[in-house]
C-alpha cells in the first residue's frame, strides 16, 4: 500500500481552515487503529487512509489542525514519531 497523495493533493490539504469546517466532517483520530506489526511506511499510508487530511483531523469534540517548520522535521518524521507512540 503506497501513499498516493501528490504534492498538490497535500498542499490543498494544508489549505483547510478549521476553524470554517464542519466539525462532523473532519475524522475523530481517536477512531484510527493501526496494525502495529505493518511497516512503517504502511501505517502511515494506512493512517493517512484512514485521517483522509493529515493535516486537519478532530478529537472527541476539537478540531486540530497541524503545521510543520520548514527546516523542523519532515512530515513523515513526525509521522513516524506519532505511529510509534500508538
Amino acid at each position: 500500500m503506497d501513499i498516493d497523495l501528490s504534492q498538490l493533493d497535500l498542499e490543498a490539504l494544508k489549505q483547510v481552515d478549521v476553524r470554517e469546517i464542519d466539525l462532523d466532517s473532519l475524522v475523530d483520530i481517536r477512531e484510527i487503529k493501526l496494525d502495529q506489526n505493518l511497516p512503517r511506511t504502511q501505517r502511515i499510508a494506512e493512517f493517512i487512509r484512514q485521517v483522509k487530511n493529515p493535516y486537519c483531523f478532530r478529537v472527541g469534540n476539537v478540531a486540530v489542525s497541524v503545521g510543520f517548520a520548514e527546516d523542523g522535521a519532515t512530515f513523515e518524521e513526525q509521522m513516524g514519531y506519532y505511529l510509534e507512540t500508538l
